[in-house]
């Protein structure tokens, strides 16, 4: 089978802040590529420096150097081609805008026609099984139905990669399990590429073709992993595999290794 040729492209990205006795290197040198259609979960120990790698990525933060490409073009500011949900689903969602609203306001301020946006947001809404709470206001929703409508609008948006910053770590279990599924069905679905990045080493197992597992910081790539687990999944099925133990193990020990310094970066 022929390599795909990559749709996000990073290449020795490096980032380096300011601080009060000197610079201060958040991220050492990372270097990755997402294939179109890739479902590829980022994970690492707490304050490796993940958020400001997507910063970087989505055109957010300037990196003090190297380069990120999406679909061969220079990533400078944020991309039209890339949407991003965050953790703090309340903040980005306008408590006095319906779901509905809430959906339509990129493709709105995209200048797309009132009959077509009302179409795709309807088709997206239902896509994360909120196809009934298109009149609602956030505020009437669950956490775990806010975020519902925050992947909605993201969908809605119809990029070609969805980048997703640990957005189900202020949900409660059964509601994370549930939006994981989601995330797998859109992903499979809608055929879109996904980078998510997350804290969970299960999650990442659990919904990855890939995990790339981050050092402490300064960060680096210290391991790319295939997740050679069915593409049919569920979370009572999936979960009680001893390869997902396996796979869940090693990357837990990767993480341990990074936490301890221990970690050597992947070659490229």
């Amino acid at each position: 089978m022929a390599e795909r040729t990559p749709l996000l492209s990073v290449r020795e990205l490096k980032k380096t802040y300011q601080g009060a006795s000197g610079p201060v290197e958040a991220v050492g040198s990372i270097t990755f590529d997402v294939r179109p259609g890739e479902l590829v979960c980022i994970v690492g120990p707490s304050g490796c420096g993940k958020t400001t790698l997507l910063k970087c990525l989505s055109g957010l933060l300037t990196p003090t150097a190297g380069a990120v490409t999406l679909d061969g073009a220079p990533v400078t500011t944020p991309p039209k081609k890339m949407a991003l949900v965050f953790q703090e689903y309340g903040r980005s969602l306008y408590p006095w805008l319906t779901v509905r609203d809430n959906v339509a306001l990129p493709l709105k301020a995209r200048g797309m026609p009132k009959a077509e946006r009302r179409a795709v947001v309807e088709q997206a809404v239902a896509e994360v099984g909120l196809g009934h709470a298109l009149d609602t206001y956030p505020w009437q929703l669950s956490g775990g139905m806010q975020q519902r409508v925050a992947i909605a609008r993201a969908v809605a948006y119809q990029p070609e990669i969805l980048v997703m910053d640990e957005p189900f770590a202020a949900v409660d279990a059964q509601t994370r399990a549930d939006l994981e599924d989601l995330v797998r069905r859109v992903w499979r679905d809608l055929g879109v590429t996904v980078l998510f990045v997350t804290h969970d080493i299960d999650e990442s197992v659990y919904l990855g073709e890939r995990v790339l597992m981050l050092s402490s910081s300064p960060t680096f790539v210290q391991e790319d992993l295939a997740i050679d687990l069915p593409d049919e999944r569920d979370q009572l099925t999936t979960r009680a595999m001893p390869r997902f133990t396996e796979l869940r193990t090693h990357v837990y020990e990767q993480i341990q290794r990074a936490k301890r310094g221990a970690a050597t970066p992947v070659p490229h």
